[in-house]
């Protein structure tokens, strides 16, 4: 019974930027972090000195964003250079897993660059983040996605800037992700007052917040320890 509770717990990731929002989130319950640099632009890669310095001072894993720049997710080669560099750093620094994504003019996965990433990634799990969005079909690119074994997760508002306004697309792609070795995650817009209902709805497995478990919900505000500790307890029951 204890196995099956364990097997049925929803994942609970948040957004850190500091040191201090990684203790906060970790203390409050969080399953993991996406640390990223530069929130406001989406998230950026963060330094080297601070991926080694969250990965000491948390239990939970470290999952990092390796993305160069906000102009967009078509990337050059000069750009794969960057991330792949980047990529080969935080898994030297003890990150748990990379969180990237490409796409495409075409506004479809780009494969090629997708797969020279998990190559430098060199046994890091990937999740695949909110270019995925972008994509001109997402149920196309989900397909693509579960082509590559080490892509473990997908972070998604279901194509809307708020997932809680995509609660169908959310569920449509939980199931087409049973029984594959890839989760959905859903984030962007999940409130604390929403997300049992939101879960609930659409069965998902995993859940991602950043503002939501802030500080008066301001992206670039601390992370607070106690909103973290609701989310957590409303996933639980």
């Amino acid at each position: 019974m204890e196995q099956k509770r364990q097997h049925e717990r929803i994942g609970l990731e948040v957004i850190a930027t500091t040191v201090a929002d990684a203790k906060a989130a970790a203390r409050g319950g969080a399953d993991r972090l996406e640390l990223v640099t530069a929130m406001g632009e989406g998230g950026l890669t963060p330094s080297i000195g601070l991926i080694e310095a969250v990965v000491e001072a948390v239990p939970i894993p470290v999952n990092v964003i390796v993305r160069p720049h906000s102009r967009s997710f078509v990337y050059d080669a000069c750009d794969y250079a960057v991330m792949l560099r980047d990529v080969r750093a935080a898994k030297s620094a003890g990150a748990h897993a990379v969180v990237t994504g490409m796409l495409t003019a075409a506004h479809e996965v780009d494969r090629e660059g997708l797969q020279r990433v998990i190559d430098a990634a060199d046994g890091m799990p990937l999740t695949f983040h909110r270019a995925f969005d972008e994509a001109r079909d997402l149920h196309e690119a989900f397909d693509v996605l579960l082509g590559f074994d080490a892509v473990t997760n997908v972070l998604t508002s279901g194509g809307k800037p708020s997932v809680l306004d995509a609660t169908a697309q959310i569920e449509s792609l939980v199931r087409r992700a049973a029984n594959t070795h890839c989760t959905v995650l859903a984030g962007a817009g999940l409130t604390i007052e929403r997300v049992a209902a939101f879960a609930s709805a659409t069965r998902v497995r995993a859940v991602h917040f950043g503002s939501g478990v802030r500080i008066d919900n301001k992206g670039l505000a601390p992370v607070d320890e106690n909103k973290v500790r609701r989310v957590r307890a409303l996933l639980d029951a």
